[in-house]
């Protein structure tokens, strides 16, 4: 008999141990972490347990997170305040990458407005591609010579697309030497909302 057969005969027949007591008795199992054996209410009660660690483990690392996206709350709220200090173009130009240092601890970042700086077909047609943040390991196209000497020692990228509208009206780039700081598979909630801020902030002090 196979033990396929076994353990669906036993669902089957759920009152098998009721009608025989002595044999539920007698049923011995290895220890999960040595090598004597235990009775099968101990094995049930150490699986119990083992399964409440777990439990217990996942709310810890839910309560984390929802901590850790408190923080990240309130930074996003703290930035965006910031921004309506700003009068005119010159100091949020100026502004804009002085916060992301500070708040978000950003070490590189580059804020291009085609106003101000027309891009290349390229740069154009990716920023217009953009709905979303996009993450990447390399710098897109020529953005790499926005950052001057630092270039060379980026290893990771946020492409955040400015709009105005339906209107794509700049790109402001987030780099870091971490590669890990930015990648592909990361989420761009957080991204997007930087993103709708500065747009936001900066669409009233350009030209229409």
């Amino acid at each position: 008999m196979r033990a396929e057969d076994v353990a669906q005969y036993l669902q089957d027949n759920p009152q098998f141990f009721e009608e025989h007591l002595e044999t539920l008795a007698q049923i011995t199992l290895p220890h999960p972490h040595g090598g004597r054996t235990i009775s099968l209410s101990e094995r049930q009660l150490l699986a119990l347990r083992e399964k409440n660690k777990e439990l217990e483990k996942k709310l810890h690392e839910l309560i984390e997170f929802a901590k850790e996206n408190d923080v990240l709350q309130y930074k996003v709220h703290e930035f965006v305040v910031a921004l309506f200090a700003a009068r005119d173009l010159a100091t949020l130009q100026e502004m804009i990458p002085h916060l992301l240092r500070e708040i978000f601890a950003i070490p590189h970042t580059a804020l291009r407005l085609w106003q101000v700086n027309p891009p290349g077909a390229e740069v154009l047609a990716f920023a217009d591609a953009q709905a979303q943040p996009v993450c990447l390991h390399h710098a897109a196209h020529d953005t790499a010579g926005w950052f001057g000497e630092a270039a060379a020692q980026l290893h990771s990228f946020a492409y955040l697309p400015l709009h105005a509208g339906s209107e794509t009206i700049g790109l402001l780039v987030l780099a870091s030497e971490d590669k890990q700081r930015f990648y592909p598979e990361m989420g761009t909630v957080l991204l997007q909302r930087i993103a709708e801020a500065v747009g936001s902030a900066l669409h009233p002090q350009l030209d229409h």
